[in-house]
């Protein structure tokens, strides 16, 4: 692959840029030149997280960014204006990127986030190759590719609302969607529907390319994958996984835990963390951290700034049992043999990471994909159990501290969690079907 220059793409979104870092150091790891695209704003953010870290950020993978088309001071989390921006600007920017570098070393293929499919309309058009990489579930894909179909059906109206109360399953025995849970429900109704508008454009871009990747694993979805033939999986893709490279963190690691951990008994911690934009009010962490002294047992709890509608010090949670973190190396801590089990806000990559590594979960989801991927763990893989609310819409230190104990009392769904971790290790050795699919894209890439 010596001559190969790979362009990628990630949707500007920590869960998107992570596996879509991880998936360029891979193809890079082969001998391929990868440049990857942030928006400026995340761009400083990558590159302020790996200030001091020791791995390589090497020339192999190049960084580069382009605008978002937002103002400095926008909120980003608002994901619907941050769609209706990228859509006016950066077209134009991406491909004044591209034939800009162009000119001294042509690019080879352009790899899109599945969430970015207008760019095949660039690719196109300068003549460039495209395949496309699903960062989340099959299920979620499949949702997003029949939105026509739910909208004929009458579940929801033109603008993505739900039009009625319901339960849709799109395989016998796979994930439940809620209609009041779809994935494009983010934010107030304005953000709603431009976020649905995006999706709903971009997906028939993504439908049309070649090359479609999944970060997934076959045995976990696999009547899913029936359905969307083109859809191939290659996962997991972990931080670390034949690259020696944690990816691409918003917030600078803190690997102090790791030490921590190597002081706590084997399977004795509950890891907690909700991801780069899970919201809590204070009554609800108040009430968190309740629930975790109640255990009686450790725990590492990460607390990201901004985790909060009111700023507090999370070292007022902290006890003798207890360690808070601002971001974890996480790929690091779930395979720490101390972890007994992982209270998730269920987003895809923290869901493939659990399973890569064998651990039950305690299930806490936010928004967007994260119901499904409950629905996976708790009804379909049997991995975990979900948090009940009180008629205030507060998980209670008493739910959290009686579903801590049913789980890790629970030998049938810990012994579940092993099988699963069993498929991921086979899916990745050489002629697993994930490694066989990947083997079969760099093929294509090199040709």
């Amino acid at each position: 692959m010596e001559n190969s220059h790979v362009l990628v793409l990630p949707f500007p979104a920590q869960g998107h840029v992570n596996p879509l870092m991880h998936f360029a150091w891979r193809i890079a790891n082969l001998g391929s030149k990868v440049t990857f695209v942030n928006t400026d704003f995340n761009h400083k953010r990558v590159l302020s997280a790996m200030a001091g870290r020791n791995e390589p950020t090497g020339s192999d993978v190049n960084l580069v960014s382009i605008p978002d088309g937002m103002d400095p001071e926008d909120d980003r989390t608002d994901i619907g204006k941050l769609c209706e921006a990228m859509l006016i600007t950066m077209r134009k920017k991406f491909q004044d990127l591209i034939e800009d570098i162009n000119k001294n070393h042509p690019f080879t293929c352009i790899i899109v986030d599945g969430t970015m499919g207008w760019a095949r309309e660039v690719a196109d058009k300068l003549g460039i190759r495209v395949a496309m990489f699903w960062p989340a579930s099959a299920a979620i894909f499949c949702q997003l590719a029949n939105i026509s179909n739910l909208n004929r059906d009458g579940y929801i109206d033109s603008d993505g609302f739900a039009i009625k109360k319901h339960k849709i399953q799109i395989s016998p025995s796979g994930p439940i969607f809620d209609s009041d849970n779809l994935a494009w429900k983010v934010g107030n109704a304005y953000s709603q529907k431009a976020f649905f508008k995006y999706i709903e454009r971009v997906m028939e871009d993504s439908q049309l390319i070649e090359w479609q990747l999944c970060n997934s694993i076959h045995e976990l979805e696999a009547e899913v994958f029936s359905l969307v033939p083109k859809l191939l999986p290659i996962g997991p893709l972990l931080a670390g996984y034949d690259t020696g490279n944690s990816g691409a963190q918003f917030w600078p690691e803190d690997s102090s835990c790791l030490k921590w951990l190597d002081r706590q008994p084997s399977q004795s911690v509950i890891y907690v963390a909700f991801g780069s934009l899970t919201i809590f009010d204070q009554s609800q962490l108040q009430e968190l951290a309740l629930g975790l002294k109640l255990t009686n047992k450790p725990f590492l709890w990460v607390v990201r700034p901004g985790n909060s509608t009111q700023e507090s010090n999370p070292n007022e949670f902290e006890d003798s049992h207890g360690k808070i973190i601002s971001w974890a190396p996480q790929q690091k801590v779930l395979s720490h043999p101390a972890i007994a089990c992982f209270v998730s806000h269920c987003g895809w990559n923290s869901a493939i990471e659990g399973v890569s590594n064998g651990v039950p979960f305690l299930c806490w989801p936010y928004f967007t994909d994260q119901f499904v991927n409950k629905s996976y763990i708790c009804d379909v893989w049997k991995i975990g159990l979900g948090l009940d609310k009180d008629e205030k819409g507060i998980i209670t230190k008493e739910e959290f501290k009686q579903k801590v104990e049913l789980l890790l009392g629970d030998k049938i769904t810990i012994k579940k969690a092993l099988e699963l971790k069993q498929f991921a290790e086979d899916n990745i050795r050489e002629g697993g079907q994930s490694s066989t699919n990947f083997s079969n894209f760099i093929k294509w890439v090199e040709a």
